[in-house]
């Protein structure tokens, strides 16, 4: 069985040109099974090819138990003589000042500590960064994109390399990975958090792919791979034709001011860019629709951080701007303005400026064009937790945000704030901060606004609800709303967005309240175990 599998993987490492001789490879070990497992294939590798290998650990400062993890792996490579690296860093730090998910926030550090290593040894050869990804993790990811409503690229799920990023177990399961592991004599480092059921990740990995497998079709992770292989290779040739479209009819005067989505992988595709881009729609109108959104997307990718913010909802907008008579405008993620002036579509990103402490204005925003109304935008670093931070905005009683931690609340009331239904009030409420996907705002609405309706992730426009609310259309535009990009979190005394609901997984809790709105007092018994 383990020179079977050996045997399998060394030739998917050939079949995509992974390592070739003289590389320096350095390969990110946690010291769970996948990764201990695909240490030891490229140790035994490294006979047949010759490079160089290092194991890079990084401790996330997350477990009590992770100080145990990096031992582990140190001794391993103590032994089998693999230069051994230590990354310390503060996911939930870094998360917290960047406005990621602690998961997103992750992933970075880990790819910036792979290539710090990198810098100190490569000494001229070709890097090679080795994840531990394996079968069953590209099904669950193929599954987690579908159900979350991905595009083609999202759906066609992990690839084998991407960029320097090389995944030499994708062409084997979590089953084969632990029989090799045994018939070594291998021990290996269990994470807790695995067997939980608190990220939808997880979810997919304990319940739906077992079933799967197990009632549907014994080949179904399998069958999912050859698909994702199939929509890889689609992906890809349509990629490079959107490229050439592009560079036909579009124009860039755009410079990166700071940060990107350049995480070691994709680097070509890193955003975060202000300027403008300026799309001539004669030759853009004469595409397939096909290639028009993905054109569209192509230019949204090259202005926002993170391409996950971009949705189906903001291409669509565009698309009908595009095909609009007259000049129209749309206001995006990340302070992006589209503008439509006769056959020309911009899209601008303008330098944020400073409002007053943690808060921000848009120069593009429709505050500051029409001189009222201007949109705050919250930044992470203005939310101390714990800490009550103020917000306010013109013409009403303004905002104060609250950050609740594991750590600043008492074991039990945090719990308890989890688990017991959170008493309802119109002017007070509760939000996960760690769903938050792009920076908080406060802002009034704009075209492809949209709020979670129910927990299924059903949606609904801003512009729906308050037809089906009978608010008065004259209040529409004047309301102040909290904000995640399009995605609306609450429409204050009415309703919030069941995506940001408090879970038994919530590990941050964001209160918002409106100031001096009816009982708009925090509920203390709640928050400090009745302290106060």
């Amino acid at each position: 069985m383990k020179d079977k599998l050996f045997e399998k993987v060394k030739q998917y490492v050939n079949v995509h040109g992974m390592v070739q001789p003289g590389d320096c490879v350095a390969a990110g070990v946690s010291g769970g099974a996948d990764s201990v497992c695909m240490l030891h294939l490229l140790m035994r590798l490294q006979k047949e090819i010759p490079f160089r290998l290092a194991a890079v650990h990084v401790n996330h400062g997350m477990r009590a138990e992770a100080g145990e993890d990096a031992v582990f792996v140190e001794k391993l490579c103590g032994l089998w003589g693999i230069p051994f690296y230590l990354r310390e860093v503060d996911m939930a730090g870094y998360a917290s000042a960047h406005g990621l998910s602690p998961e997103e926030a992750g992933r970075l550090l880990r790819y910036q500590a792979f290539q710090e290593v990198l810098g100190e040894i490569r000494a001229g050869d070709r890097c090679r960064i080795a994840v531990a990804h394996h079968a069953d993790d590209r099904a669950e990811t193929m599954l987690f994109h579908m159900f979350r409503g991905s595009g083609l690229k999202g759906v066609s799920s992990i690839r084998p390399v991407r960029e320097s990023v090389i995944r030499p177990l994708l062409c084997v399961g979590r089953e084969q990975i632990e029989a090799y592991l045994e018939a070594e004599g291998l021990d290996w480092q269990e994470d807790a958090t695995n067997g939980e059921d608190g990220y939808a990740r997880n979810k997919i990995r304990h319940h739906i792919l077992p079933y799967a497998q197990r009632e549907i079709c014994g080949g179904a992770v399998s069958h999912m791979c050859e698909l994702a292989d199939l929509l890889a290779e689609t992906e890809s040739y349509l990629a490079g034709e959107t490229q050439r479209r592009y560079d036909a009819c579009v124009q860039e005067d755009v410079e990166r001011r700071s940060g990107g989505n350049d995480t070691g992988e994709g680097a070509g595709e890193t955003g975060n860019l202000y300027g403008e881009i300026k799309i001539g729609l004669t030759g853009f109108r004469a595409e397939d629709v096909v290639m028009r959104k993905r054109i569209l997307l192509r230019a949204l990718e090259r202005m926002t951080p993170h391409r996950k913010d971009i949705t189906a909802r903001h291409i669509a907008g565009l698309m009908e701007l595009t095909e609009k008579e007259g000049s129209k405008e749309l206001f995006l993620p990340y302070g992006i303005r589209a503008v439509k002036e006769y056959d020309t579509l911009f899209l601008r990103r303008r330098e944020e400026r400073a409002a007053g402490p943690g808060q921000q204005v848009y120069r593009d925003s429709p505050a500051v064009l029409s001189g009222n109304l201007p949109e705050i935008c919250i930044a992470p670093s203005a939310l101390t937790p714990g800490e009550a931070a103020e917000f306010d905005v013109p013409d009403a009683e303004g905002f104060v945000f609250i950050l609740w931690e594991a750590a600043f609340l008492p074991a039990a009331s945090f719990f308890y704030r989890k688990e017991q239904n959170i008493p309802e009030n119109r002017y007070t409420k509760w939000f996960d901060y760690d769903k938050i996907t792009t920076s908080l705002s406060l802002r009034t609405r704009r075209p492809g606004d949209y709020l979670t309706i129910d927990d299924a992730l059903h949606t609904q426009s801003v512009k729906q609800y308050m037809i089906n609310e009978k608010i008065p259309k004259a209040k529409r535009d004047s309301m102040y709303l909290l904000a995640d990009g399009a995605h609306i979190l609450w429409v204050p005394g009415y309703r919030v967005s069941r995506q940001y609901k408090v879970e038994k997984s919530t590990r941050r809790i964001l209160e918002v309240r409106v100031r001096g709105g009816d009982h708009g007092g925090t509920d203390r018994s709640i928050v400090d175990g009745g302290r106060g």
